[in-house]
């Protein structure tokens, strides 16, 4: 599978949730802080991969209105990454805890999109216990769909 496939799917699985949260009609505050989780993880990952400093926490709560924007800006800054970096890049990063670590760029977008997977699953879990019908968000199916 190539990465940029993989970059595809998670931001579409991500919109698919991303869509649930606007429908709600009322908070789902362990839904939200753990979707808020997914997303301050992306951006850190991507912050650190281009050498930035991450504008977000790794627990950091944002209003669920705000899921689209971020989700946007992550996707364009991985994107980036992926384009401008080779996938055998180390990339030298700090840990929340101000620990000095070293892995490729492969190996960091590894971790991301399943990171991001396993806390997706997670959600869905919280989303069902508040009467929502999940989204589809299985790889294969959404190949199968043409949409990937």
């Amino acid at each position: 599978m190539q990465e940029k496939e993989i970059v595809n799917y998670t931001e579409l699985a991500d919109q698919r949730m991303i869509e649930i949260f606007k429908l709600a009609t009322h908070e789902m505050p362990d839904a939200e802080r753990l979707f808020s989780h997914v997303l301050n993880a992306q951006h850190i990952w991507a912050q650190r991969i281009s050498g930035q400093k991450p504008l977000y926490g790794v627990w950091d709560i944002h209003p669920k209105s705000n899921f689209k924007n971020i989700a946007a800006d992550n996707f364009k800054l991985i994107r980036a990454a992926l384009e401008n970096n080779a996938l055998d890049k180390p990339i030298v990063y700090s840990n929340s805890h101000g620990v000095q670590y070293e892995n490729r760029l492969d190996e960091i977008l590894f971790h991301l999109f399943n990171h991001s997977t396993y806390h997706r699953g997670q959600v869905v879990t919280l989303l069902k216990k508040e009467g929502f019908t999940p989204p589809v968000t299985d790889y294969i199916m959404l190949k199968r769909d043409h949409l990937l």
